[in-house]
């Protein structure tokens, strides 16, 4: 599946500075002033997982492809976006077509570059942006609303809901309610899934540190909101050593991971995405992502669109099992491969061979 994920927050927070730091490239220009980004940036990333280079390591494949992530850094939002101030309209639009808003916020001080309320406050930065996706969604909301009224009496079961639903949810975003705070079941996610809503969107808030302030756990929590730690700037130094020397540093630093590597973890566990492998005949070892909870035949899907159609049985074993035996062939000799069938939910880590009819 393609996973987009849109960088958001004020001016002058450091998000083309992250997204340099998570695609390894100086794709998005880094200067102090608002609106440095006008188009968004987009980079592709490979998901690092130790698990893969172990299955490379034992099948030694002529190829392998590790999953990948579409990061977007998206222009800075100001204070009016949702009318169209600054370059509101533009910002708003690039949103709407990402899977999840990243959302960084400004913790670190440094005289010489501007903040655009000449201030640190972290949480009134977050307040302004929120609020400028909370209007905006209103905004549709409304619209939306006064084209279902003259259809509301022809009697239609399914239009009376999704107004019904379209004046709740209206209610909540008027007292400044994000509608992922909602309690919205899947039915009633479905009947607002053509709008596109901004706040409907899962989000994950980064704190951008000065090295110093950066937590020796990897945790930050401030007054109930949980936070990403990173130092943009630290990974950007980090991203110019060698692999080795990396991990050193991040040592040195008292930290378990990167920044970097703890942001594409806490997406996956928000979008619950789970990843499985294919070694397709010792040619290629392959990650995929798929949501959790995929049945056998939609996750042949993902390899390939014809083999959910022709899917007959998935041959799997299960990650820890494929490293203790050795092999694929050990694994099948000892019994720790399983046929399963159309009914199977795939699980992080499995390694699969589907069968189908071609």
């Amino acid at each position: 599946m393609s996973l987009k994920i849109g960088i958001v927050g004020l001016p002058n927070v450091g998000k083309s500075t992250l997204f340099n730091a998570l695609t390894k490239s100086s794709k998005a220009a880094v200067s102090n002033y608002p609106f440095c980004t006008i188009d968004p940036n987009v980079g592709i990333i490979t998901v690092p997982d130790k698990r893969l280079n172990k299955l490379a390591e034992i099948v030694k494949p002529e190829k392998v492809t590790p999953t990948a992530i579409e990061f977007v850094d998206i222009a800075g939002l100001v204070k009016g976006a949702n009318k169209g101030e600054g370059l509101g309209n533009q910002f708003l639009s690039h949103i709407r077509e990402v899977d999840l808003v990243l959302q960084v916020v400004r913790f670190f001080e440094d005289k010489n570059i501007t903040h655009v309320h000449e201030k640190i406050d972290p949480f009134h930065d977050i307040e302004v942006v929120n609020l400028e996706l909370v209007l905006a969604d209103l905004n549709t909301i409304k619209n939306a609303i006064a084209k279902l009224e003259p259809k509301i009496n022809s009697g239609e079961k399914e239009l009376q809901e999704k107004y019904d639903l379209l004046k709740k949810i209206e209610k909540e975003l008027e007292v400044g309610k994000l509608i992922n705070q909602l309690n919205l079941n899947e039915e009633e996610k479905d009947l607002i899934k053509e709008f596109c809503l901004l706040t409907a969107k899962p989000f994950l808030y980064v704190a951008n540190l000065s090295e110093n302030q950066l937590p020796k756990d990897g945790k930050l929590n401030k007054d109930g909101v949980d936070f990403i730690p990173i130092s943009a700037q630290t990974e950007t130094e980090l991203n110019s050593l060698p692999q080795k020397d990396q991990e050193e540093y991040i040592k040195t630093l008292g930290l378990k991971e990167s920044g970097l590597n703890q942001v594409i973890h806490e997406s996956y566990e928000t979008l619950q995405l789970i990843t499985f492998f294919t070694t397709t005949g010792g040619k290629e070892v392959r990650a995929w992502t798929i949501q959790k909870g995929t049945k056998a035949p939609q996750a042949a899907g993902t390899v390939h669109t014809d083999f959910e159609k022709g899917f007959i049985k998935a041959e799997v074993i299960s990650y820890d099992d494929y490293i203790s035996a050795g092999s694929e062939a050990r694994a099948r000799e000892k019994g720790l491969m399983r046929t399963e069938g159309k009914e199977y939910v795939v699980q992080d880590g499995d390694v699969i061979l589907f069968k189908v009819n071609k």
